[in-house]
């Protein structure tokens, strides 16, 4: 199949199919014409490729576990176990990436439960902060 073919079976732009293809993700055959040539499996490569992703993993980690992965009929499943210190280096990663996030999210809540009810400062765009070249003691 083309690239427009594979594009609409798999949601996938041509364009981040080309993509995939320079990081090395996709090997497509090439036709004398020099036209692409995609077949089932390429497919499913896209959606293994899009799985990753979705997980939080770059092209970079996904082009060196994509060839340890195999499709057990319910998903990607890693094929040889040489690979779970990668998989679990990307997982510390995400968790550490989760921490900062829930620690930008509290701060908000905070600033958030501080801030005055817009009627008790005066409306909403009211701001009690003092504007630069304001003095603190007004």
């Amino acid at each position: 199949m083309r690239i427009g073919n594979l594009s609409r079976r798999t949601g996938v732009s041509q364009r981040l199919l080309r993509y995939y293809e320079e990081q090395g993700l996709l090997k497509p055959r090439r036709r004398s014409s020099g036209y692409r040539e995609y077949d089932e499996e390429d497919v499913r490569t896209v959606r293994s490729i899009r799985t990753l992703l979705g997980a939080g993993l770059g092209t970079r980690t996904i082009a060196e576990l994509l060839p340890c992965m195999v499709h057990d009929g319910q998903g990607l499943a890693p094929a040889c176990s040489g690979m779970m210190s990668d998989l679990r280096r990307e997982r510390e990663r995400i968790d550490s990436a989760l921490a900062d996030l829930m620690a930008a999210r509290a701060a908000l809540d905070t600033i958030i439960a501080a801030t005055p009810p817009p009627a008790a400062d005066g409306g909403p765009d009211a701001c009690l902060a003092a504007t630069p070249g304001e003095t603190a003691g007004r």
